[in-house]
């Protein structure tokens, strides 16, 4: 089988890769009956010649590739027909923006595996940039902490080469005792959880948390049911909010009441109560004046999060009273650093994490007939042109009904 890793073409330019050179190399030594191809590229992380040195051929066409693997979703023009793709399309949530990928796909009769489809039998998901996420939207979070007091002024992360070199930075600054609240158990949690603990912030229990004051920066860790409780009372097992989450409320505000700093590391799930709500952010009881958006939903869960920041201008203000945007260094703003691709600015790091996940769970499948099914969980289409049975449920959207 021929593996290609294609050049990343979306704009802005992503300098991530499925595979690093030390990941490629040791897929070659893994599997030698594997033909593995890099499209040239002077965008991503690891040159050509970084490739070509552990001895992975650099070409300009892969079309005789069978399996074609990229980080960002592919532009329509340079989708290769009657291919086997990876790559994030961002459909299985029915993006208006990316109704015409997934048609393009089908019409070229190319089987899809979106990397968000790539999980265990329980629906976990086993590859991610979101560790990376949360190192990187922590990092960015104190940033913006320092700009707003200008008490210190940290490099952007992207300046940066690694998470080392971002912990050696944070490592530099003196905060005050402020109350820092991360929600999260997942990868994007326990990444920026990782940043909390290299700078030696004090973890302490939720009861701490509530009602105690400290001499130093705290910080708290929150699950599901620590910010929401059922509307009748019942105090049930976790897997019951993520069945019925229209059954319960969100408990986030005891938690904004004395949080100086939020963190939101969580997912969120269709139907799930909002963390807070614009209305909320208007309360005298809310209290939060930093908010490091890593999970990022606009207008959704997080309030203050209005619209996505970028890479190049990370931070903006929320004004609670008026429900807009305003200058983040204004006295009356809410300071709001809501980046959607973080894991862009640890790159080097992001592709070595990643690929090494990929060689772990993926490329197995192909050499042992898929035995654990995560091939057959993750095709998104056929190669007749048609829907997988498991996601038939996009025919609306793909047809242009929703």
């Amino acid at each position: 089988m021929k593996f290609g890793i294609i050049k990343e073409r979306k704009n802005p330019p992503d300098k991530r890769v499925v595979f690093s050179p030390k990941k490629l190399e040791e897929f070659k030594n893994t599997y030698p009956e594997a033909i593995i191809k890099v499209e040239s590229s002077e965008v991503r992380i690891f040159s050509n010649a970084e490739y070509e040195k552990v001895g992975v051929a650099v070409v300009d066409d892969i079309s005789e590739c069978d399996v074609l693997i990229g980080v960002k979703e592919v532009p329509l023009d340079a989708l290769i027909p009657n291919k086997k793709y990876f790559f994030f399309s961002h459909t299985i949530k029915k993006a208006d923006y990316n109704r015409k990928l997934l048609q393009e796909v089908l019409k070229k009769n190319i089987v899809l595996y979106d990397h968000e489809t790539i999980m265990k039998e329980n629906g976990a998901r086993l590859i991610g940039f979101g560790r990376y996420a949360g190192i990187v939207g922590a990092y960015n979070g104190f940033r913006a902490f320092g700009l707003k007091n200008e008490t210190f002024s940290l490099s952007k992360a992207e300046k940066l080469a690694d998470q080392k070199a971002l912990i050696a930075e944070l490592n530099t600054i003196e905060l005050p005792n402020i109350k820092i609240l991360l929600t999260g158990t997942g990868k994007v949690a326990l990444g920026a959880k990782e940043m909390l603990d290299a700078m030696n912030i004090k973890r302490v229990s939720i009861a701490s948390y509530l009602n105690d004051a400290f001499d130093e920066a705290v910080y708290c860790l929150l699950d599901v049911l620590d910010y929401n409780k059922r509307i009748d009372g019942q105090i049930l097992p976790r897997r019951d909010f993520y069945t019925y989450p229209e059954n319960y409320t969100s408990n986030f505000m005891r938690f904004a009441k004395v949080t100086d700093f939020f963190i939101a590391g969580h997912f969120f799930g269709d139907g799930s109560p909002f963390l807070f709500t614009r209305e909320d952010v208007k309360s005298k009881d809310f209290n939060i004046r930093y908010v490091a958006d890593v999970s990022c939903d606009i207008d959704g869960p997080v309030a203050t999060t209005i619209r996505p920041s970028t890479i190049a201008d990370p931070i903006y203000g929320y004004h609670a009273a008026t429900e807009s945007e305003i200058d983040f260094m204004d006295k009356d703003a809410i300071v709001v650093m809501a980046v959607d691709n973080l894991p862009s600015e640890l790159p080097r790091d992001a592709s070595e994490g990643f690929g090494e996940l990929f060689l772990e769970h993926v490329i197995p499948a192909f050499y042992n007939d898929d035995k654990d099914g995560i091939l057959s969980r993750a095709k998104m289409t056929n190669s007749d042109g048609t829907l997988a049975d498991r996601y038939a449920y996009l025919q609306d959207y793909v047809d242009g009904k929703e």
